[in-house]
């Protein structure tokens, strides 16, 4: 019997052996996908606030001083009228090559930098915007035992278990210790868990509290002593051990815990900080320093007090570090899922390319196309707009919904979407999944259509804004204008700018609508259009995402890309896994293009969305088009400069009627959003085969002598008008005022 038990004992041990061997020398934790901001560039010439660097800087967890001593610092200073930076950059491990830690100094004038010393591009690290947990939804971030400051490991073992570097992971004088503490107590105070015994507890086991339990976990720690090194068991705790929650999210191991509680890493951490580290291994809930400060001081206090006792630190250190109060980032209250719309993408997108478990548990590092300014910026826009548009319009706190997609033209790289007035609720993510009519949005398409079919078709061509009456198996669809008025002979660029449906509709069947859906299929946004007349002026379902991929088509000279979130995949080494270069295919001509951005740039004139320029600069050129759906239920404007293209949708949940056309609900929110953009307004030469003429708005003929209704507008094709007009004289006062000179 004996001999039975003592072979089922060795059983066992083997058993917990091949356990304990299995999991360290494994995969020990599923590291969950972390996802980054693009990084913040500066570079000389650039411009950019000295307010906005400091901002950048701050969220970056870099610290203000007055003298730089140390990475991850900041000097801000005035010289004369400019303002001037020093910088000690981190460093980071970047999907392209590694960026050691430097010095930078930045000279401003005004709101350009002028100098920046140090390189041609600093480039700081980017801004972690959330992750792909795992189910048990625990985070951490690795670090190597020869990278922690020495006075962390020092404290962690004088605190937890002193005698760390002598025992075999059972220490019986620990226990003989614990057990004469608790005894005094009357109840368990003190505890005689080696760092061996605790990695085993929260590595293997449960918290059940059990002698069977106890003893599995002694013999656990016995075995993983015998297989490795002091070192190793003692990384794999600094890794392991629970130190804080956010939200749903466990913070484990110290290299999180240091960015969770200081937005610092490990090696920038000052005396008292560690300490307050080392003390949150006793409790991290008890002594949250958040919600229990006092609690949290004493405790720390107590641990400085031992790095005292045991020489870690001297008399005047103690001192000064003990009178310091907690210096604790303010309380993270972001969500896990902080721009959880923009994520919401990222993650379709990965999901392409990468399994769940891959993207749960490799510890993969994704950096994004998101600008975290911009994203802000849409996100404070979108809210604050919505909640005024409701006050002034007498509608209930709430009813209104909204998105918004920011793009950059040409890399078509998403720089900020939110799908929801809070972006940050992860939920129906409206600029993704809300397929709604887009109204006039479409109409730009069947004057692209005009202009790709036929070189008789040009700005200047006059097209009836009579009645149309179209018969089919519905019945008869007879779409009226907005203003309920016909406006006889207009040019194709009038009727554009000024949302005529009437003419639309009439230029549309004349074309055919196959020819139209065709085109509006052709721009992008895997358009589903329906054969069907009402088709013509918006009848189409689309995201906001979808119509910002059409109308990046339009803004990129007729050259479509699919819309992307994501520049890199790396390991958790950083080597590169998966590239997601711009793919760029011509799908309409230049000169076709062009005459259409005339149009566009038209509608922002002197059309539907002419009162942009109560918020943009007069001198910024911009294009778009406004579009409002049947009973005023969808909002939308579209438009784009140079440099960006941006979406804005803004309706009812209930799909319920509002009194918001697309220039009162979406155009107020497109322009606040653009005003605040450093961006660049369209200024590009014509195209081969495009060439202006001045034109007698009237007849749609060259203006002769009679400038005072002239214009000067774009023809391609060999189409200008017969006969030849110099109307600048007219249109520049100083030439003017020249030939009224000369005439005389």
């Amino acid at each position: 019997m004996l001999a039975l038990s003592a072979l089922l004992g060795l059983v066992a041990v083997v058993l917990l052996d091949i356990q304990v061997r299995s999991k360290f020398e494994g995969r020990k934790w599923a590291l969950p996908a972390h996802v980054y901001a693009r990084p913040f560039e500066v570079y000389e010439g650039m411009p950019l606030a000295p307010a906005r660097l400091e901002a950048q800087l701050k969220t970056l967890g870099y610290q203000p001083v007055a003298t730089l001593s140390g990475p991850g610092q900041f000097e801000r200073r005035r010289l004369g009228a400019q303002t001037v930076f020093a910088i000690n950059s981190r460093g980071f491990e970047f999907w392209d090559q590694a960026e050691p830690p430097a010095r930078w100094d930045l000279t401003f004038s005004g709101d350009q930098i002028t100098r920046l010393t140090g390189g041609n591009l600093l480039r700081l690290e980017p801004e972690k915007i959330g992750g792909i947990y795992p189910a048990h939804q625990e985070d951490r971030q690795l670090v190597r035992l020869q990278d922690i400051p020495p006075l962390l490991g020092e404290t962690l073992l004088a605190v937890e278990d002193k005698h760390f570097l002598d025992h075999q992971g059972v220490s019986i004088r620990a226990i003989g210790r614990a057990l004469w503490a608790n005894v005094k107590a009357g109840g368990v105070a003190q505890g005689g868990s080696t760092i061996t015994q605790q990695l085993v507890k929260n590595f293997y086991l449960t918290n059940e509290r059990s002698l069977s339990r106890k003893g599995m976990e002694a013999i656990m720690a016995l075995l993983l002593e015998v297989h490795y090194s002091k070192a190793e068991i003692l990384e794999t705790y600094l890794n392991e051990v629970y130190l804080g929650q956010q939200g749903a999210k466990s913070i484990n191991g110290f290299g999180l815990a240091s960015q969770h509680y200081f937005r610092r890493p490990l090696n920038e951490l000052g005396i008292d900080q560690i300490a307050l580290l080392v003390g949150l291994v006793k409790g991290a809930s008890y002594y949250n320093p958040w919600r229990s400060p006092a609690r949290a001081k004493d405790r720390r206090d107590l641990v400085l007090g031992i790095m005292h006792e045991s020489g870690l630190i001297n008399d005047r250190q103690y001192k000064i570090e003990s009178q310091r109060p907690l210096r604790v980032a303010a309380p993270n209250q972001e969500p896990i899922t902080r721009y959880a719309n923009f994520l919401d993408l990222v993650k379709r997108q990965l999901r392409r390319d990468y399994s769940a478990d891959d993207l749960q548990s490799e510890g993969l590092r994704v950096f994004t196309t998101l600008e975290t300014g911009v994203q802000n910026q849409v996100e404070t826009t979108l809210a604050s707009s919505l909640k005024r548009v409701e006050r002034d319009r007498g509608l209930a706190a709430g009813s209104l919904q909204g998105a918004v997609v920011v793009a950059r033209v040409g890399s078509a790289e998403v720089l900020a979407l939110a799908g929801d007035r809070t972006p940050s609720l992860a939920g129906f993510n409206r600029a993704l999944d809300a397929r709604r009519p887009i109204g006039s949005l479409a109409k730009p398409a069947v004057y692209l259509a005009a202009f790709e079919q036929s070189p008789a078709y040009q700005l200047a061509t006059r097209i009836s804004d009579e009645p149309v009456r179209v018969a089919g198996p519905d019945g008869e669809w007879a779409p009226t204008n907005y203003d309920r008025e016909s406006h006889g002979q207009v040019p194709l660029y009038q009727a554009l700018a000024q949302s005529y449906n009437q003419a639309t509709a009439r230029l549309g069947m004349q074309l055919g609508l196959n020819q139209v859906a065709r085109t509006l299929e052709r721009m992008g946004g895997e358009a589903r259009v329906p054969r069907v007349p009402a088709m013509l002026l918006g009848a189409v379902d689309m995201s906001p995402l979808a119509v910002t991929e059409q109308y990046h088509t339009l803004a990129a000279d007729g050259f479509y890309s699919p819309l992307r979130a994501i520049l890199e995949v790396t390991d958790q080494r950083g080597k590169p896994l998966s590239r997601y270069p711009l793919a760029v295919e011509q799908r309409f001509d230049a000169q076709s293009v062009f005459l259409l951005h005339y149009a566009l740039r038209s509608v922002m004139r002197e059309g539907t969305g002419k009162a942009a320029y109560r918020q943009l600069p007069a001198s910024l050129d911009v294009a778009g088009k406004t579009g409002t759906t049947n009973d005023q239920r969808d909002s939308w404007f579209a438009g784009f400069s140079a440099e960006h293209v941006a979406t804005v949708w803004v309706g009812r949940d209930d799909n319920g009627t509002t009194p918001l056309t697309g220039s009162i609900g979406a155009l107020p929110i497109w322009s606040e959003i653009v005003a605040g953009l450093d961006t660049r307004g369209l200024d590009a030469p014509p195209p081969a085969g495009v060439t202006y003429y001045w034109t007698d708005e009237r007849s749609g003929q060259a203006s002769g002598e009679n400038c005072r209704f002239a214009r000067l507008i774009p023809y391609s094709y060999g189409q200008a008008p017969s006969g030849k007009a110099d109307c600048e004289w007219v249109q520049n006062p100083l030439m003017h005022w020249w030939k009224k000179l000369w005439q005389d």
